[in-house]
């Protein structure tokens, strides 16, 4: 098993759906070989809001194409699963980067996920990212951050962060700890801790009680796009 895929106790339990079949197969296959528990996979946004409201699981996987347009129906059915299911996990995954379209998910900012399909390969992580959505955190796929980054933008948000913060930024997307920073760039929690106070009051994000708030950092700077 790829470490534990225990929430609370008992197994996490996860929905699948993505039209492709083999994606699918594979994902369902992967998921319970790495100790989850699957309660079906779907091939259409219909058949996933079915099977979501039967089994009520506690994580949605969806591709955002789904048939039968293959635009944004995957997208469509997971607002609707967290109208429904508040506290219900979403990880939306995509071929392509789609921020636009998700950006109103993100901006729930817990329990989210937005992962590219090139990154279910590196599977330590891709486990990783379902045992942090399932704790009640969220993740942004860092390759679309790191896209985000590069992109020349008129009155930017991050032009006032210095390279480190924005180093660190990118990590609070992944959905990393101060320590798991810390780690990552060799420096001292107390160090990431300054770089976050610093990083919320230039991006001018309100004092809260909310952890989610640094990945809240990231979406302003989507939003912002």
């Amino acid at each position: 098993m790829w470490g534990d895929a225990q929430a609370d106790g008992a197994r996490i339990r996860i929905a699948v759906a993505d039209d492709d079949v083999l994606l699918r197969e594979g994902l369902v296959s992967l998921l319970e070989r790495s100790g989850f528990e699957v309660v079906g996979g779907a091939g259409n946004a219909g058949d996933l809001l079915d099977l979501v409201r039967k089994h009520e699981p506690d994580i949605a996987i969806i591709d955002i194409r789904m048939p039968p347009s293959n635009e944004t129906e995957g997208l469509e059915a997971a607002k609707v699963i967290r109208t429904e299911f508040p506290r219900m996990g979403v990880l939306l995954l995509s071929a392509h980067v789609e921020v636009e379209e998700a950006m109103e998910l993100l901006a729930s900012g817990h329990r989210i996920g937005y992962l590219l399909k090139s990154r279910v390969a590196a599977v330590g992580d891709f486990i990783e990212t379902i045992r942090r959505i399932a704790g009640g955190g969220s993740v942004v796929d860092p390759l679309l951050v790191k896209e985000l980054f590069s992109a020349r933008r008129r009155n930017d948000p991050l032009e006032q962060l210095t390279e480190r913060e924005r180093e660190v930024l990118a990590l609070m997307a992944e959905g990393r700890s101060n320590a798991g920073i810390a780690h990552r760039l060799w420096i001292t929690e107390g160090t990431v801790e300054k770089h976050v106070r610093s990083i919320m009051a230039r991006m001018q994000l309100p004092e809260t009680g909310d952890d989610h708030r640094r990945v809240l950092a990231v979406i302003a700077f989507l939003g912002s796009r």
